[in-house]
């Protein structure tokens, strides 16, 4: 029985037409760099950063991710993958790689991309810029594909029971436990999002809700009425998404608002029974075609903004770089340049998340392991865009406006006046009326402390939008901006929990094996029900206590990210070097080093700094203190909140340190894995899956080649005769 791919076909030779096209994209990416990095004191558009990006996306796609998928992976199409060989129509469903790209963007695409670089902004444009793009490339793109490719070669394993299975029972059950515990951690600072950009909004409520209802449309139509169709189901789907955008202003208009018209607590308990039956329901009735529906108005947005930019050509307003990245003592955040900007701008250049989509939902789908580069490597590249356009809208408007809207209330105060003056001791200017007119421009009362990215982010899309379609449209783009993040995070809700199950359900199998069968119906319940039971917890807590719940365990959310990260990576790497691939285990090994270097010097200062608005002990020490001498400090406002704060800090600080402790023990056990494989290979073994013969032709990108036209031809002239 074959178990290895064997050697990919030699490359094709380059034609003088691909050549000429290939070095002008490289001469526009170098272009948008050189701007980007020499310009001194002059005005820089926005648009060089869009060239520098896409030019450098368009160069790393073609060639490196080509030659790790091709050179390194070793991808084969002949091999059946677990969506083909394992089909049961509930997690494990062959979908064509059109919707199944448009699902593991949107699963992997939520706040991160949207808030981290806008909070990053305070930095500048140019570090921010620089890791979005260039941490992509090397490190979450690669990441994100080689996890999925490795997941598909084991029939969809999670992460932690890929690392329990190939690193051994205690990495592996180290890596078990931080991967579960950080997944909770992110999908209730994911749902935590959803309800503040959704409450008191009937038009986004609506909006979003009517996806549900059109997504299972689309899934019965590709499944039942039109199998196959999905031009089809795509106009449709698209053509219902904008009519319910624009239905959900004239409901917010109507006398149906109040419906629509939710508060906190009503939608947690809507997004727990969401989250609950979209981790139930077979992938094809709802979380693939929902997704895919959701990608065309992120792609569609994203795509229009950039053109926007090219069009309008705005003007970085942002330094290159802030005093507050060498002093580290930013309004934003507080911490210095490094590690912090790389903790902050996590999902568009590396995130731990991504790893769990690629070794949860997405490998027990994709038809072939030729689209692994597509879906993994193209996916990553697709939300780096985003994030991209994200910076460019936080840098974009005026700073002492960005300032403003993100330093909270305890340093710029409640009004106008006080803000402008605030604003000013940090060495921007803007006056109240500025202020008060940027706020009467959107159709706000105040964009004072407006805090977590959204809103600067979409006052930035409505500067854009605003160019092109005119002013009097200003507040309609900010709305609509509002409710297009929202529309972001949700779909990485439903595919996280989704993921959390399995993730649950791999670590209970290890006791009681109907859990390994993560379709076993009384398992997959159960699992969903503990899932949800628990983030749903965490959201309900801080929806009704300030300081409580999630918003307690949301400062180490970016730590937490990124470690997980480091526990992928340290994966992958021990996998190349099992897998006869030592040579190129540099490919994942050098993000580890980095990924590990930065976020474990993060969590060191987070527990341990004597400034206290970075270390949480030192913060706990601050508060106790003002406990003992009875006095309030901000945020708290009671001496309850005081005594919170205290508990806060304790718990984050005890979780930073138990989570980089967990991590350090899953990368020291990989080494000592891959040093004995390295010295004494026979005493290794892998649990890859046996090689079984596809019978699925399908092309391995968007668009077919030549070849794969023929071989889909040939496909269907087979089937015609046998069903005549």
């Amino acid at each position: 029985m074959r178990t290895q791919s064997p050697e990919p076909a030699a490359p094709r030779k380059a034609t003088p037409r691909s050549i000429v096209i290939w070095t002008l994209v490289a001469l526009v990416g170098a272009a948008g760099w050189s701007v980007l990095a020499l310009s001194r004191g002059e005005d820089v558009s926005a648009a060089w950063m869009v060239a520098a990006a896409l030019g450098s996306y368009a160069l790393a796609y073609r060639f490196y991710a080509k030659f790790i998928a091709y050179k390194v992976l070793r991808v084969d199409r002949t091999r059946a993958t677990p969506a083909e060989r394992l089909n049961n129509g509930i997690d494990f469903h062959p979908t064509d790689r059109r919707v199944l790209l448009g699902h593991h963007f949107a699963a992997i695409a939520g706040a991160g991309p949207l808030v981290g670089p806008v909070l990053a902004a305070q930095m500048g444009y140019l570090p921010g810029t620089i890791w979005i793009i260039v941490g992509v490339i090397f490190a979450g793109a690669v990441q994100d594909m080689v996890v999925l490719f490795f997941s598909t070669r084991r029939d969809g394993r999670s992460l932690g029971q890929m690392a329990r299975e190939e690193i051994g029972p205690f990495g592996g059950a180290a890596a078990l436990v931080a991967a579960f515990a950080i997944m909770i951690i992110l999908l209730g600072v994911l749902a935590l999002v959803i309800v503040n950009a959704l409450a008191q909004s009937p038009w986004g409520t609506f909006s979003i809700a009517m996806t549900i209802p059109i997504a299972l449309l689309m899934g019965f139509y590709l499944r039942v009425l039109r199998p196959g169709r999905v031009s089809e189901v795509s106009l449709i789907g698209v053509a219902l998404l904008l009519l319910a955008l624009v239905a959900g202003r004239w409901v917010a208009e109507s006398s149906w608002a109040g419906t629509f018209t939710l508060a906190p607590s009503t939608l947690v308990v809507w997004l727990v029974a969401y989250g609950f039956v979209a981790s139930i329901l077979p992938v094809w009735m709802l979380l693939a075609p929902r997704d895919y529906l959701s990608t065309f108005m992120k792609i569609g947005t994203i795509a229009l903004l950039a053109l926007g930019v090219v069009v309008t050509l705005p003007t970085l307003k942002m330094d290159p770089v802030t005093d507050f990245a060498a002093h580290g003592d930013g309004p934003v955040f507080a911490g210095s340049l490094f590690p912090f900007v790389f903790i902050t701008i996590a999902c568009g250049a590396l995130s731990g998340f991504h790893a769990l989509i690629s070794s949860g939902t997405t490998p027990k789908m994709i038809q072939k392991e030729t689209q692994i580069r597509m879906i993994g490597y193209g996916s990553m590249l697709m939300e780096s865009s985003v994030a991209v356009m994200a910076l460019v809208a936080a840098c974009i408007i005026d700073p002492g406006l960005y300032f403003a809207m993100n330093a909270p209330a305890g340093v710029v105060g409640t009004t106008v006046q006080s803000a402008s003056v605030a604003v000013g001791h940090m060495g921007y200017v803007i006056s109240p009326e500025d202020l008060a007119a940027a706020a009467r421009g959107v159709e706000e009362q105040t964009l004072l402390s407006r805090t977590g990215g959204a809103p600067t982010l979409a006052i930035g899309v409505s500067e854009i939008f605003s160019k092109v379609t005119g002013g009097g449209l200003r507040a309609f783009w900010y709305h609509f901006a509002i409710m297009f993040e929202a529309l972001f995070i949700l779909t990485a809700l439903d595919a996280g929990t989704r993921v959390g199950r399995f993730m649950l359900q791999d670590m209970l199998g290890n006791v009681y094996r109907p859990f390994k069968n993560v379709s076993w119906k009384p398992g997959l319940v159960v699992t969903s029900a503990l899932v949800t039971g628990l983030w749903g917890y965490f959201l309900w807590v801080g929806v009704h206590e300030p300081l409580g719940g999630i918003n307690q365990l949301f400062p180490i959310f970016g730590i937490a990210n990124q470690l997980l990260a480091a526990v992928a990576l340290a994966v992958c790497t021990t996998l190349l070097v099992k897998s006869g691939r030592l040579k190129w285990a540099w490919i994942t090994g050098i993000p580890l080093a980095w990924d590990a270097t930065v976020t474990l010097t993060a969590s060191w200062q987070k527990v341990f700094s004597s400034d206290p608005r970075v270390g949480f002990f030192q913060q706990r020490s601050v508060y106790q203190d003002g406990i003992d001498a009875g006095k309030v400090l901000p945020p708290a406002k009671t001496m309850d909140d005081m005594h919170t704060v205290v508990t806060n800090s304790t718990v984050d600080g005890v979780l930073s340190a138990a989570l980089a402790l967990l991590v350090v023990v899953v990368i020291v056990d990989a080494a000592r894995v891959c040093v004995r494989h390295v010295r004494r290979p026979a005493l290794s073994s892998l649990s890859e899956a046996p090689y079984v013969q596809s019978k699925i032709v399908a092309p391995a990108g968007l668009i077919p080649t030549r070849a794969e036209k023929a071989e889909e031809a040939e496909r269907d002239a087979v089937g015609a005769v046998q069903g005549g």
